[in-house]
């Protein structure tokens, strides 16, 4: 029997509130697609829980035998800001501010999520596209939401008509809001408004004389609405229907509700079957949000740089420290929480190097009451828990026990030749994978090359400063601890500074 078949997911679909047994469109091939980020900003540790969230449950039906094709896409045109139909494209926003090319913006903000990602080793995609690179796809579904009277031009832009489409569907399915709220909810609509309706969506704009990012359609000049590009990029490579759909709590509405009414008016069918989406997470209490001054950027949480934290954590520390957490729980960093999750991670990676070096030697035994049942019944306990709504926290706790068996092992007081060879060997096989394969949690490096370059050009930069305002003690201070650390530091023309390890 399949370890598919074995231990059946169940899942809580936020479609319908309720945990539902999962069941592939394609027996044995799971279609999922994530939102992924828009690049025009350095990626936040929320960002970071939310593709997190997502990787351990492609790693997870992987582990089960299923084939997924993960599809999460690069958002490089068309977010608006405040999420809205109104105002500057986020991208094209920041290359005017930096006077760089909006490519040039893309480029940088996705080499720097690849690397975050990479770092708390959240595996890449299967596939991984660019709204830009869909802009014929966008235009011809737009085409055929007009054509079936579902949209409709104004002045070079094209809207969505939710009142036409909620005659025959429900808009708000996912979200759980009916139009006469949204209607009389937000701003009213003035004479200058394109739209027939404020709940009305764009899916085409128009570019105006200033837009950078644009491209000819049948309407004029333009670029895409922010919706449309997930509708597009998901059907394109998994279907018109597909298994999974996710992203954070706060694409619920209006992105995802949105998605579901573009996909469903332009097939006649419900693009997706389950729908998962991960909490927030908060700071001592506190929603993270950079207007509250609680944000962290992971690189700030790796060298303990931010005013909240008393210290550096490494990526291993903080991607176990998410796990500890169900997905759809809210998730409360604080410094206490991460010091716990360093030491429980240590103790978990350590158990897993013994477990690599044990081996049974086979041949017949003299059993331990009981032992080698327990150890098949912590094996089995692993799968049922993440089987169960991808509980990565009830996973934990169960490792946490298998740890404590590891060390009995090692110390002699649970003798490995007095147990079921088959029993140790599924236990051992067990571990090593739901550590490695599906909680994907792997040794700290001793020295994280780019923690470390980005520690001394801070203290390079404070010693900058230091220097412009003529407090030479500080400067020198720095220069000195430096070098006592083997780092010495060169200052050159223009007040550029380098340094090398002597």
């Amino acid at each position: 029997m399949k370890e598919s078949e074995k231990y059946p997911v169940s899942l809580t679909n936020s479609l319908t509130g309720k945990k539902e047994l999962f069941k592939s469109i394609n027996p044995g091939f799971v279609g999922m697609y994530v939102c992924g980020p828009t690049v025009y900003n350095d990626v936040h540790l929320g960002n970071v829980r939310t593709f997190l969230t997502f990787d351990i449950v492609a790693r997870y039906l992987r582990f089960l035998g299923y084939k997924v094709r993960y599809v999460r896409n690069i958002t490089d045109v068309g977010h608006l800001e405040n999420d809205a139909d109104e105002g500057e494209d986020k991208i094209a926003k920041k290359a005017r501010l930096e006077q760089l090319e909006p490519m040039e913006v893309v480029k940088h903000y996705t080499e720097g999520f690849h690397e975050v990602m990479r770092q708390f080793n959240i595996l890449p995609p299967s596939i991984e596209p660019s709204a830009t690179g869909h802009i014929v796809e966008q235009i011809q579904i737009t085409q055929n939401l007009i054509a079936k009277g579902l949209a409709y031009e104004s002045n070079g832009s094209v809207y969505f008509n939710v009142r036409k489409y909620n005659q025959d569907h429900h808009y708000g399915i996912l979200s759980g809001r009916n139009i006469e709220e949204l209607m009389e909810s937000g701003r009213e609509l003035d004479n200058q408004d394109e739209k027939r309706e404020k709940i009305d969506f764009a899916l085409w704009k128009k570019a105006s004389p200033y837009h950078i990012m644009r491209w000819p359609s049948p309407w004029g000049d333009g670029f895409p609405g922010w919706h449309i590009e997930c509708t597009v990029m998901s059907t394109k490579y998994l279907g018109e229907t597909f298994d999974i759909h996710g992203g954070g709590m706060d694409l619920k509405f209006p992105h995802h509700e949105c998605e579901i009414a573009q996909g469903t008016g332009a097939t006649g069918k419900s693009p997706v079957n389950y729908w998962l989406h991960s909490n927030m997470l908060t700071v001592n209490g506190q929603k993270m949000s950079k207007s509250l001054g609680n944000s962290f950027l992971p690189r700030e949480l790796f060298a303990g740089t931010h005013a909240l934290l008393d210290r550096g954590y490494g990526p291993m520390a903080v991607r176990f420290f998410m796990l500890q957490s169900h997905y759809s729980s809210t998730l409360d960093f604080s410094n206490d929480a991460l010091q716990a999750a360093e030491k429980g991670f240590k103790k978990l990676i350590n158990a897993l190097g013994l477990i690599k070096k044990m081996e049974h030697a086979g041949g017949s035994v003299s059993e331990i009451d009981g032992a080698s049942k327990d150890l098949s019944r912590l094996a089995h306990e692993c799968f049922l828990n993440m089987s169960d709504d991808f509980n990565t926290a009830k996973t934990l706790a169960v490792l946490f026990e298998m740890s404590a068996r590891i060390n009995d092992m090692k110390s002699g007081n649970l003798p490995i030749e007095k147990l079921d060879s088959e029993a140790f060997t599924t236990f051992r096989k067990t571990y090593i994978g739901f550590m490695e394969n599906v909680l994907g949690l792997e040794e700290e490096k001793e020295q994280n090359d780019e923690v470390l370059k980005g520690t001394i050009n801070l203290l390079i930069e404070l010693r900058k400063k230091a220097r412009t305002d003529k407090n030479f003690v500080l400067s020198d201070k720095i220069r000195d601890d430096l070098k006592k650390l083997g780092i010495q530091i060169k200052d050159g023309k223009d007040s550029e500074m380098t340094y090398s390890f002597e």
